[in-house]
């Protein structure tokens, strides 16, 4: 392929994410709309009925609520979905270490709700997006930390090695784990094993953590013993010695 050619793709390309963006931009602001309607008259009702609402109507106005907050939280990340995708972000020398650190405080409430433990090896320094990787680590914790099990306290284990041209990273819990047969359907779009009411979520976190690791050039693979715990493994290129890039 000539220079000119990949030139020409590579233009392509960007065109078609800025497409894909502001598509993607317009459609969670039109969705949102007709949702803030819909907020805005049922507020209205239950603000000038009042005391005559009987039981069942203050059920339903409640669902309408439930639903409203969860298509919002939808909409939300299928955009955060398609930023990641759509986005450029310059890679630099990002500190795992630091990045640790700092989902630990954001999970904070969380984290001391469970009773969990969270803890890390030394981590080493990658060339990544740190926002990016922040999320990645972020919606992996907290995955372990939404799918402990009950009766037993929950610790996440976090650690790195080199392996040939690549850090693999693992993020290991003590949690229900999953069975077998779901393994591989876990980092697909909207896929759920459990009940919304159980376990609370889009199911596009872990979606998000594979196009995340995929657009720097790595893999993600989970390995679990139902009943007693997952690990999530990925891989992200050891290119230290290479100079900043851009994803395009």
């Amino acid at each position: 392929m000539t220079s000119v050619t990949k030139k020409k793709l590579s233009d392509e390309v960007a065109r078609s994410n800025a497409a894909l963006q502001q598509f993607a931009t317009v459609a969670a602001h039109d969705l949102q709309e007709p949702l803030r309607s819909i907020a805005g008259f049922s507020d209205m009702l239950a603000k000038y009925q009042g005391e005559n609402l009987d039981e069942k109507s203050v059920r339903c106005i409640s669902k309408i609520a439930s639903g409203i907050q969860r298509m919002q939280t939808l909409i939300n990340d299928l955009l955060n979905y398609s930023r990641i995708q759509t986005k450029p972000h310059e890679l630099i020398q990002i500190d795992s270490n630091k990045i640790i650190q700092s989902c630990l405080k954001s999970l904070n409430a969380s984290i001391s709700e469970a009773g969990a433990e969270v803890v890390f090896d030394t981590l080493p320094t990658v060339m990544a997006d740190g926002p990016q990787l922040s999320q990645l680590f972020q919606n992996l914790i907290g995955n372990a930390l939404k799918f402990s099990a009950e009766g037993r306290t929950p610790v996440v284990r976090i650690s790195a090695k080199r392996l040939g041209l690549y850090w693999l990273f693992s993020v290991q819990d003590n949690g229900i784990g999953i069975a077998p047969e779901f393994v591989k359907r876990i980092f697909g779009v909207f896929q759920r094993l459990h009940s919304a009411s159980a376990y609370p979520g889009t199911g596009i976190g872990l979606a998000i953590c594979q196009r995340i690791v995929e657009r720097h050039g790595g893999k993600i693979w989970a390995e679990s013993d139902p009943g007693s715990g997952t690990t999530f493994n990925f891989t992200i290129p050891n290119s230290l010695e290479e100079n900043r890039c851009l994803i395009s």
